[in-house]
């Protein structure tokens, strides 16, 4: 299950630098957009049943975008809100890829803890909330009771931090005290938003977050790190271990080591890498689940999940975008 977003995106690809005052040539392209909803829709392309919460507003976008989830086997929660229209989300890509966002989430942040009903969290294996879902009222409460009504039945729960800027809007303690709050099974992240969690970059310390951290490095591959972790059946590019820590009073004890890889992919050359990211999650999830499900060993289980990561956002970076048509 994923619980947050569902919004158009409206995206502007221009083929050259923008300048100010002025035209430029370039594509603009209005999609099915929100990290939740891209999770929860390449979960349903890898074969996992996946299923959607999420709020909307009482329009014909809303209505176009639940409809085209539920052609990819979607389950949809979705709440209708009165008086607010389905969010949208201004995307601009520059040259090379890289992309810069502006929110204007709308119905997105009315989606309440009321609104979640226990049965539709029966017989779920997984919990996946990007940040987004814990941010904003009255979403970032319906967050929290997601994952309580999760726990309550034995599901593991997985996070990603997804951006910078929401993610420090509160300042880096309340970021660090949410994310801790949310006692994550398995944390995702980039370097840049490891290092804004953190103040430096340092993929062991997000472990004290969450037992299992996957920071997504672009074409440059994953780095994956975890705690009491066996390595039964790895194979895996090891990363030099870092120094222990003594742990309070026991001094001379060090707790073992935790173990670190990376997972190479091989670099796709693209114009736009919207959705990539969420693309990776949703592989790494539905790979990670199959080999717990299967049994094997833990390095094992996360470097299989790695490379279908991987997998599912080289497909993200080569399909066609394919626009969303009208409500």
């Amino acid at each position: 299950m994923v619980v947050g977003d569902l919004v158009l995106d409206v995206v502007l690809v221009p083929s050259v630098e923008i300048e100010s005052a002025t035209d430029v040539p370039g594509r603009v392209e209005i999609r099915q957009g929100g990290s939740a909803a891209n999770v929860a829709r390449w979960l349903a392309r890898l074969g996992v049943r996946s299923q959607l919460v999420c709020a909307i507003g009482r329009d014909g976008a809303g209505r176009s975008l639940v409809a085209q989830l539920e052609r990819d086997r979607v389950t949809v929660r979705a709440v209708r809100v009165t008086g607010q229209r389905t969010g949208r989300i201004g995307v601009v890509v520059a040259p090379g890829g890289e992309r810069s966002f502006v929110q204007d989430r709308r119905a997105a942040l009315y989606l309440r803890p009321e609104d979640l009903r226990p049965e539709w969290f029966d017989k779920i294996d997984l919990l996946h909330l990007p940040v987004y879902s814990l941010l904003g009222e009255p979403l970032g409460q319906a967050g929290l009771r997601a994952v309580e009504l999760a726990r309550a039945r034995g599901a593991l729960v997985s996070t990603d931090l997804a951006s910078v800027g929401p993610l420090l809007a509160g300042g880096r303690r309340a970021a660090r005290e949410l994310v801790s709050r949310l006692e994550a099974d398995l944390i995702f992240a980039t370097e840049r938003e490891a290092e804004a969690l953190l103040g430096r970059y340092d993929a062991d310390r997000l472990l004290e977050f969450a037992p299992t951290v996957v920071i997504k490095r672009g074409g440059r591959g994953a780095r994956v790190v975890a705690r009491d972790a066996d390595t039964d059946g790895a194979s895996v590019l090891p990363v030099a271990p870092q120094p222990a820590v003594e742990l309070g009073s026991s001094v001379g004890l060090e707790p073992p080591p935790p173990l670190r890889f990376d997972v190479a992919t091989t670099p796709v050359s693209v114009t736009d890498t919207t959705g990539a990211g969420d693309a990776f999650d949703a592989g790494f999830i539905a790979g990670w689940l199959e080999s717990r499900a299967a049994g094997t060993g833990t390095a094992a289980a996360l470097h299989r999940a790695s490379v279908a990561g991987h997998r599912a956002a080289s497909r993200q970076l080569r399909a066609p975008r394919t626009e969303l048509p009208p409500g």
